[in-house]
């Protein structure tokens, strides 16, 4: 069983930056593919952002050259540095985990409120 709790969410003016982090309990922590999600009221959780083992980042092409994801597995941590940021961005973040060998199991943490304010 992992355990995901994230943290550094706020308001924020536009413009303003924020970073993210997520805690993860458990081992293996490197076996992992980590990825940060937001949510609105009333919309589909979307994937923001998303880095496996190696290093490599996916974004979505809506914060693309604005966030930037990176972990340190010698932390079982993984970041999310929020700049430039806009009132569309907006959203209760989650991290979430998902195993890429067997037994492929996933988790997501609780979620941290990012506001910001126009």
């Amino acid at each position: 069983q992992v355990q995901l709790v994230e943290s550094g969410g706020g308001l924020v003016q536009a413009g303003g930056s924020l970073r993210l982090s997520c805690a993860a309990s458990g081992r293996m922590f490197s076996t992992f593919v980590m990825d940060w999600h937001r949510q609105v009221p009333g919309k589909q959780r979307e994937l923001v952002a998303s880095i496996n083992n190696g290093g490599t980042t996916n974004y979505a092409d809506s914060v693309r050259g604005r966030f930037t994801i990176s972990r340190d597995n010698a932390k079982n941590a993984v970041y999310l540095q929020m700049n430039s940021l806009k009132p569309e961005d907006t959203a209760v973040y989650y991290c979430h985990a998902t195993r890429w060998v067997f037994p492929k199991d996933a988790y997501w943490g609780q979620g941290t409120q990012v506001t910001v304010s126009s």
